[in-house]
Formats: C-alpha cells, structure tokens, sequence
C-alpha cells in the first residue's frame, strides 16, 4: 500500500489537501470521492530528506535502523495519548504532525487503514519493515482484551530495554573499533610513504640492512606492488564469507563458535537470553499462551543455536512435556535458566520469574561488556605499540650503522 498526496475541494469548506493511503491512485480517488470531496489532483508521495538543495532517498540499511527507532518512539507516545483517554484515530494524527519524511508516510499509512475499518494490529502487519511480528501480536493481543494502552506500554518498554542493551554493547566495542582502524590506517601510511623515503638513501649507499629493516620493505614493496591484489583478495573474502553465511549450516556453525569463545560468548549467550526472557515475559502478561510466545521468540532470536533450541523446546512442550527438561535436552541454557523455567511453570508465575531473570542477566551483559573493553583496550594498545616499536627500529638501525661507518 502505498502513501498519496492529494488536492481536493471540500463543498462545506474550501481547498483541502493532505495525504491518503491506497494501492492506487485511482483508488485514492475513489476514497476521497467517498469522502465528499471533489478532488483535483493526486500524485505519488515521496518523502525525502534534504542535501544542498537536492533531495534523495535515504539508504535502506539506514533507513530500516531510523523507521525501527521510530517506531519506539511511535508506540511510547500512542501508549500515552491512549492512556490518557485520546482516541485512537485522533491519537495517530497527533503523532503523524510530529514526524516527517518516511516515517511520517508510516504513520499516515496507518492512520488511514484505521481509519477504513482496519485493526491496528493489521495496519502494523502491512509494513514488516518498520513493525516486527512481536509488535504486531501485542498490539493485536491489547485490542482483543480492550487493554491496548497497557500493552503498547510493555511493548514500549520492552524495545526500548533492547535499544538500550544494544547500546551498552555498542559502547564498549567503539573504543577497540577506533584504535584497530587508526592502527590499520597508520600502518598503510607507513608502509606506502614513510618508510620507502627513508630507506631510498640507504640503499643507494649500498649498505647492508638490519633484519627489521629488510622485514618491512619486504612489506613495504608488496603493498605497493601488489596493492590492487591484496585489495580483490579482500573482497573476494568478504562476499565469500557473506554468501557462506546464506548457508544454514554454516551461520549454525558460526553462531556456536561465538558462543564458545572466552568472554565474547558469554556475552552473546546472556544477551541473547535476556532478549528471549523479555520476549517471552511481555507476550504472557499480554495474555499470549506460552506456545505461541515460544513461537514469536524464535523467529525474534538472532543466534541460530539458541534458536534451534527454542525450537526443539516448542517440540517436546507441544507434545505435553516440561518447560524444564524441555530446555535442559536442548543443552544450550544454563542451569540457572533452566531451574527459573521450571520454578515459574510450577508456580504460575512465569513473567514474572523472567523478568527478574532478565534484570539481573542484564546486570551480567553490562559487566561482561566492560570485562571485554578492559581486556581489549591494554592488548590492542601494547601491539599498537610493539608495531610501531619494531618499524623505529626498523628505520633508526641502519642510520646508526651508517653513522657508525662514516666515523
């Protein structure tokens, strides 16, 4: 469905113009002609964003990650509005005045779905891109139970707790990111302009060179006889690994090699279990059956292993088994996660056992992220250093030797 910009004549009033959703332009016209209006023009609407003067498209990857963001946003302030007694068609009017560009065609495009006798829930499921499955389940589940306020308000809370987790491991991998890239950079420097004019009067002096110097012209001279090489090998590695990655094997098998890894794979593991926790807590308070939740959290998990887990979990609970053993046969959860499962089935109070499990594994994610950075941080600075180190040596020994032959 797409989003329409229209002019139009209004008997009661005078010109009026705005925008519309439809498949069509000539169903756009129809639309407003239903409405009473005599309409005049309609064209496609094309948000854009400003640069110089010009306008162009936002780039998909970034735009995803921007609408997503958005989308948050969107559901806090329609919680809000809803809880305060706003009606809903006149709440996404209030939202729509607050955006612009693409995301303003989002919410146009539902209020007007809405509008036409749509669920808010359905509106959401006609734009994946912007509203996953688990928006579109508790929002649908609010509706149905006449709560929607207070399930917008999990929904809100809960992306907004995953904003924020990605965050915390965003910082803390920013600082290695910096100093890998700065070293990369100044390596190349070294290796394409410095070292080379240093070492060109040496060599026509025909001295002997030192073992680090020889060491990196050897470098020096293949980087920059062989840079365009070095350059299709990078890329051929990279589309290698990203269609290798395509493959459900390989992402499998990549996905447990992460999860072994010292530190880094306690990370993913409890971050990944915080997600599923927070998932399956606010699905259950908003009314979903614990199946069915299992069935929304796999397809939101990003680590295929855990997933796979999720999976054969569903299986055997299907079957009429325990949630506890069902994760213990899995072998992919700790026993701390196992024993919460089994303790909230027998109790009935599974949310709320998952929610206490999430806050303190979330606690962990935060002290792991900053093991990870205080591990890093030292081990990338002493190889910067000993990088650097070895190429002074590498150009200050022979100037010294041929010093030491000129006296």
């Amino acid at each position: 469905m797409a989003v329409f910009l229209y002019k139009a004549i209004d008997p009661a009033t005078e010109d009026v113009s705005g925008t519309i959703a439809a498949d069509t332009p000539r169903q756009a016209r129809e639309l407003l002609r239903e409405r009473g209006l005599i309409v005049r023009d309609v064209r496609d609407y094309q948000p854009a964003r400003r640069d110089g003067g010009r306008t162009r498209s936002l780039p998909r990857w970034s735009s995803r990650r921007g609408l997503r963001h958005h989308a948050t946003t969107l559901v806090r302030e329609l919680s809000t509005l809803l809880g305060v007694g706003v009606p809903l068609l006149e709440a996404l009017d209030t939202i729509a005045r607050q955006h612009k560009g693409r995301f303003h065609a989002v919410v146009v495009t539902l209020r007007d779905r809405v509008s036409a006798g749509a669920s808010l829930a359905a509106a959401m499921g006609e734009q994946p891109r912007v509203f996953d499955e688990l928006c579109v389940n508790i929002t649908e589940v609010g509706e149905d139970a006449g709560t929607l306020d207070s399930s917008l308000d999990q929904l809100a809370e809960f992306r907004e707790r995953s904003e924020q987790l990605r965050g915390k491991i965003g910082t803390a991998l920013i600082y290695p990111a910096i100093v890998s890239t700065v070293a990369i950079f100044a390596s190349l420097f070294l290796m394409t302009f410095v070292v080379p004019k240093i070492l060109q009067p040496l060599l026509e002096q025909g001295l002997p060179l030192p073992f680090p110097t020889r060491v990196i012209k050897g470098a020096s001279d293949f980087v920059l006889t062989w840079w365009w090489a070095l350059l299709s090998g990078i890329g051929v590695i990279v589309t290698a690994v990203g269609l290798s990655m395509r493959s459900p094997a390989v992402r499998f098998r990549w996905h447990a090699m992460l999860l072994r890894l010292p530190l880094l794979g306690e990370l993913v593991r409890k971050q990944t279990i915080v997600h599923i926790s927070v998932v399956l807590s606010t699905l259950l308070r908003s009314g979903v059956v614990f199946v069915r939740a299992l069935q929304i959290s796999q397809r939101t998990t990003i680590n295929v292993v855990l997933r796979d887990a999720l999976r054969r979990c569903e299986i055997t609970v299907s079957a009429g088994g325990d949630i506890g053993q069902a994760l213990e046969q899995t072998g992919a959860f700790p026993p701390l996660v196992i024993q919460i499962f089994a303790l909230g089935q027998q109790s009935g109070r599974l949310e709320e056992m998952l929610e206490r499990l999430a806050k303190d594994y979330e606690k962990q994610v935060s002290s792991a992220a900053q093991r990870l950075t205080a591990v890093l941080e030292p081990v990338l600075i002493v190889v910067l250093a000993l990088f650097v180190l070895f190429i002074v040596m590498a150009t200050v020994l022979p100037i010294l030797e041929a010093g030491n032959a000129i006296q």
